[in-house]
C-alpha cells in the first residue's frame, strides 16, 4: 500500500511530485502530502483525502518552488486518515522529512525509548517514530544521514520502503527497501524515486529497481551508491530499460481505467500468449517450463499460493491443471499458508500468482516454500517485481499496466498462461492426445475475438444492471471451471459497488444459500452448455421455485435456460477449459455499470489498493 515519490535535479520539482502521486493514487488515496526544499526552507503541505484535494490545499498554504522534493498517497496502516498521520512526516528538529511504505512491527517498542529521551510525537504512525530514531542515532554518533538511515534500518522489524532528506544536506535524498517496491529513474543530472516507474516514464526510461536490503544514496552531480543495510557493501546496481509506455498508463479516452482494462482484454491475452503458442506447429515455447520440466514432471503435487482475484485464477489452474496434465493440486491462501505450519516437500512445485509482484502475503509464502526446499515458480504482471526476483522461475503475463484497483485483465491474463504451462505439461507427460493438443491450441488462438464478441454484451448488461443497482444482495453460482468466475464475479461486485455478493458452487446453493432467496435476491449463474450443464439447468429451476430473479450467463444459441432466466446474457461456445476466459466478462462490465450507476469511484474504491504490499 502507499505510493512514494520524489525527484532531485534541475526542474521544479512540484509539478513532478502531483502528477506522479496521481499516477500512484491506486496504492492508496485516503490522504496525501508533499514536501519541498526551496533551498532555504522546507515547505510541507498534507491533508485527509485525495490527491486533488492536496492540490487545493498547497495552492492555499504554500509557495511550491524548489527542485527538491517528497510526496506520498497514503493507505491507512497506523492511525486514522487525517492531515496530522499524513506523510510526509518531520523529526523533532525539523531538519529530516520522511515518506514512508510498509509497516515499522516493533515501532511501539522504538517510541516508548525514545519518548524517554525526550522526543515527543504528534500523530498515530509508526513512520513519525521511524524519522525520530534516524535523528537520535544521527545526533548521538555525529554521523551523517546516509549511515544514520543504515543503522536505523538495522533496528527496525517490518517491512518500508522510504525516502528521507535532510533539509541541512540539501543536495541528497537517501532511499531503501525492504519488502516494499522502489524504483529510481536516472535522468539527466536528475533523479526519480517512486514505488513505481509510472511516476517518471515520461522523462527517462532508465531505472534502479532497488533489491531488498538494499539503500541507496542520490545526490546532485553524482553517480548513485547502492549499499546493503546489513554489511553496508557496495553493490553495481543494473540499470534496466523500461518498457512501460505513456499510453498505457493514460485513460485513452474511457471514463474509467477498469474499463479501459476490460476492453484491453482481446489485446492483452492475444499479448500473453504471443510468441509462446505456436499452433501451426502444434508447440508451446515457455522459456521458464522448458528449462525446468524435470521439477515439473517430477512433482508429486502443485501448490498454488495467491490472494484475492489472483486465488480464484489459481482455483482455475486446479481444474485445468488436473483435467489436462492429472497433476494433483492444492490452492492456498497465500495469507493463511505461512501460518499454518504446511507440509511442503522439496519436490513440490509452488506456483505463486500476484498482478503486480508485490503482494506481501504471497511473498512471505515464497520464502517459506523455498526454505523448505520447493520450487517456486513465479506468475505476474510486473517485470523486475519482488515476486519475479524471488521465484526461482517464472512467466509474465504480459497485461500492460493494470491501473484500476479491481483487478480484471490480470485475472484473464494469468488464466491465459496457467492454461498454457497446463497444456505444455500435458503434452509432455502424454496425458493428452497430439488431436486434443492442437485443438485447444487453436481454441485459445480464437479467444481474443470471442472476448471481443463478449464485450458486445455490454448493451444488455448496462439494462441489467439499471433493474438490479438497488439490490442490497447477489448470489453468484456456477460449475466445475466456472465455479472460481462465479467468486470473481461476487468479488468484483463487493469491491466496487459495496454490494453484498457472494459466490458458490451451484449444487452447494441447496446445503444453506437457498435459504436466502426470494423475489428480491438476484441470482447470477453462469450456465455455459460444457460440462454440468443439465445439472446447472436444474439448479436454475430451483431458484425459479421460490421466485429468485435470475441472469444467466449462457452459449450463444441457448434455449433451455433462456424459458427459465429473467435476463439471459449470450457469450460465444468454446471448449470447457477456456470458458471462465468468456464467461467472466459480462460479470466485470456487470460490476462496473452497477457502480456507475450508483456514482461510487469505480477505479479507487473505498478502503482498497492496489498492490497490497503489507500483511
Amino acid at each position: 500500500m502507499c505510493g512514494i515519490v520524489g525527484y532531485l535535479g534541475h526542474r521544479e520539482a512540484y509539478p513532478i511530485l502531483i502528477k506522479g502521486l496521481q499516477r500512484l493514487e491506486y496504492r492508496g488515496y485516503d490522504s496525501a502530502g508533499i514536501a519541498i526544499y526551496d533551498g532555504d526552507t522546507i515547505k510541507m503541505s498534507k491533508t485527509k483525502g485525495k490527491v486533488s484535494d492536496l492540490i487545493d490545499c498547497v495552492k492555499a498554504e504554500i509557495n511550491t518552488k524548489g527542485t527538491l522534493g517528497i510526496g506520498h498517497t497514503r493507505w491507512a496502516t497506523h492511525g486514522v486518515p487525517n492531515k496530522v498521520n499524513s506523510h510526509p512526516h518531520y523529526s523533532n528538529s525539523g531538519n529530516l522529512v520522511i515518506i514512508h511504505n510498509g509497516i515499522i512491527e516493533n515501532y511501539e517498542t522504538l517510541k516508548k525509548e525514545l519518548t524517554k529521551r525526550g522526543y515527543i510525537f504528534h500523530s498515530d504512525t509508526d513512520t513519525e517514530v521511524l524519522v525520530n530514531l534516524i535523528e537520535d542515532i544521527q545526533i548521538k554518533e555525529k554521523i551523517k544521514l546516509g549511515k544514520a538511515v543504515q543503522i536505523a534500518l538495522n533496528q527496525v522489524v517490518g517491512a518500508y520502503a522510504i525516502a528521507v532528506f535532510d533539509k541541512n544536506k540539501p543536495n541528497e535524498i537517501v532511499v531503501a527497501k525492504l519488502g516494499s517496491p522502489l524504483a529510481i529513474g536516472i535522468g539527466d543530472d536528475e533523479f526519480f524515486i517512486a514505488s513505481d516507474a509510472s511516476p517518471f516514464i515520461e522523462y527517462t526510461k532508465n531505472a534502479i529497481y532497488l533489491e531488498d536490503e538494499e539503500m541507496a544514496i542520490i545526490r546532485s552531480g553524482k553517480k548513485i551508491r547502492v549499499r546493503k543495510i546489513s554489511d553496508d557493501s557496495l553493490i553495481d546496481p543494473y540499470i534496466q530499460e523500461l518498457q512501460l509506455n505513456l499510453e498505457q498508463i493514460e485513460k485513452g479516452g474511457y471514463d474509467h481505467f477498469m474499463l479501459k482494462e476490460i476492453y484491453e482484454q482481446p489485446s492483452a491475452i492475444l499479448d500473453t500468449f504471443r510468441g509462446r503458442l505456436l499452433s501451426d506447429q502444434a508447440i508451446i515455447k515457455m522459456s521458464g517450463v522448458e528449462d525446468n520440466m524435470k521439477r515439473f514432471l517430477n512433482a508429486p503435487r502443485i501448490i498454488v499460493v495467491a490472494c484475492g482475484t489472483s486465488w480464484h485464477a489459481g482455483l482455475v489452474s486446479e481444474y485445468i491443471f488436473e483435467d489436462l496434465a492429472r497433476i494433483p493440486v492444492e490452492v492456498e491462501y497465500a495469507s493463511e499458508f505461512r501460518y499454518r505450519n504446511p507440509v511442503i516437500n522439496e519436490n513440490d512445485v509452488v506456483i505463486a500468482i500476484s498482478q503486480s509482484g508485490e503482494t506481501a502475503d504471497t511473498l512471505a509464502a515464497i520464502k517459506l516454500a523455498k526454505s523448505k526446499g520447493a520450487f517456486v515458480f513465479g506468475v505476474c504482471n510486473v517485470v523486475g517485481s519482488s515476486i519475479a526476483r524471488e521465484a526461482d522461475a517464472g512467466a509474465y503475463t504480459h497485461a500492460g499496466p493494470e491501473i484500476g484497483v479491481a483487478s480484471t485483465k490480470a485475472f484473464t491474463t494469468q488464466i491465459t498462461v496457467l492454461t498454457l504451462i497446463a497444456l505444455r505439461l500435458a503434452r509432455a507427460k502424454g496425458t493428452i492426445s497430439s488431436s486434443d493438443f492442437r485443438r485447444h491450441l487453436l481454441e485459445l488462438e480464437l479467444i481474443p475475438e470471442k472476448v471481443k464478441t463478449a464485450l458486445t454484451t455490454d448493451d444488455i448488461v448496462k439494462t441489467i444492471a439499471n433493474v438490479y443497482k438497488d439490490s442490497r444482495n447477489f448470489l453468484y453460482l456456477g460449475r466445475g471451471y466456472n465455479f472460481p468466475v462465479a467468486l470473481e464475479g461476487a468479488l468484483k461486485l463487493k469491491e466496487i459497488s459495496y454490494i453484498h455478493a457472494e459466490g458458490y458452487p451451484a449444487a452447494e446453493m441447496k446445503h444453506g444459500p437457498i435459504a436466502l432467496i426470494d423475489e428480491h435476491m438476484p441470482v447470477v449463474v453462469i450456465a455455459t452448455n460444457k460440462g454440468h450443464y443439465d445439472k446447472v439447468v436444474s439448479n436454475i429451476q430451483e431458484i425459479k421455485s421460490r421466485e429468485g430473479k435470475i441472469i444467466a450467463v449462457v452459449t450463444k444459441g441457448d434455449t433451455a435456460v433462456k424459458e427459465l432466466a429473467d435476463y439471459v446474457i449470450e457469450v460465444p461456445e468454446t471448449i470447457e477449459s477456456l470458458t471462465p476466459l468468456l464467461t467472466t466478462i459480462p460479470l466485470q462490465l456487470l460490476s462496473y455499470h452497477i457502480a456507475v450507476m450508483l456514482n461510487k469511484n469505480v477505479d479507487q474504491p473505498r478502503n482498497l489498493a492496489k498492490a497490497v504490499t503489507v500483511e
